[in-house]
């Protein structure tokens, strides 16, 4: 996270701290008072959280909806509202500590750093973080961007690992970053950055509805293992519980491959171009034994 976020949730801490940990305590009365449930969700994070055609889709949209409609169930209120709120990379913990948003459906990494501030569901996802490059580009590995300018997104948990590798390897590399994905990926289309260092999802996405997805290819070596799970108010077990509960259910009863297969190796909008992503070894030990741990 960056200094910059962390500045906003220290700042609606001190101004609205009350307010956010009575939230947190009871999303579920906070819920059933207003008759809503907000689903913050991330515009470009194909093809597990983004926008087509207007509307939020994607594969943790789907498992957001699965928990909306448990808590319909669960609250004995059929006609709970469900409204959607993008957030980014930066906004979205403080959203989380104001109250603006009750789950946070996309690509945010299940961090113990993180946990200090908000809770995280049973994992649905593990990513490998890997770098995007021109397909022109005879960068194969973090020694090749010595000299060279990078990017990652503002406030994502990737930027750690360009750091970690220039001091390992002594690779000093120009640090740039985008406003979010999009912003990312652009820089490395105009030139303006040699590689992208992102989850290899989100890279995947991204090339597929680039105008030219063949411009582009996905190297290196896995930097990370990262998980996904909903984002939480921090402390709500009650909530959290009926959280668990869907995504764990949707790992055992074969909803989790279902969706995998729709989301990674089917045709998807905007432009119905199908990923091809085979499930990774990350995804795959997380199938077989679903946990809720984060990591360093």
């Amino acid at each position: 996270m960056s200094t910059k976020t962390l500045t906003m949730c220290l700042g609606i801490l001190m101004a609205g701290g009350a307010f956010s940990q009575v939230q947190a305590a009871d999303t579920l009365a906070k819920i059933k008072q207003t008759g809503k449930v907000t689903i913050g969700y991330r515009e470009s994070s194909d093809p597990i959280s983004y926008v087509s055609g207007g509307k939020p889709m994607g594969y943790a949209i789907d498992i957001c909806n699965n928990f909306a409609n448990e808590l319909k169930k669960s609250l004995k209120m059929p006609d709970l509202k469900v409204q959607y709120k993008a957030v980014t990379s930066s906004t979205r913990i403080p959203e989380m500590l104001a109250g603006n948003i009750d789950m946070e459906c996309g690509t945010t990494t299940n961090s113990i750093p993180r946990q200090q501030q908000v809770s995280f569901s049973t994992n649905y996802y593990a990513t490998e973080v890997r770098m995007a490059v021109k397909a022109s580009s005879p960068i194969k590995s973090i020694a090749d961007l010595n000299g060279k300018a990078v990017v990652t997104t503002q406030g994502t948990t990737s930027d750690k690992y360009i750091k970690m590798n220039e001091k390992g390897q002594k690779v000093n590399v120009n640090n740039v970053y985008g406003k979010d994905h999009s912003d990312s990926f652009a820089m490395v289309t105009s030139g303006r950055a040699a590689a992208f260092v992102m989850d290899d999802n989100i890279l995947a996405g991204l090339i597929a509805k680039s105008s030219d997805p063949k411009a582009y290819k996905i190297v290196g070596p896995v930097l990370s293992s990262e998980p996904y799970g909903i984002m939480l108010p921090k402390g709500d077990v009650a909530y959290k519980a009926i959280a668990d509960r869907v995504v764990t259910t949707m790992w055992n009863n074969g909803q989790m491959a279902t969706l995998y297969k729709k989301w990674f190796q089917s045709a998807i909008p905007p432009k119905n171009v199908n990923l091809n992503m085979p499930m990774s070894t990350s995804y795959l030990k997380l199938k077989a034994k679903p946990t809720d741990a984060g990591i360093n």
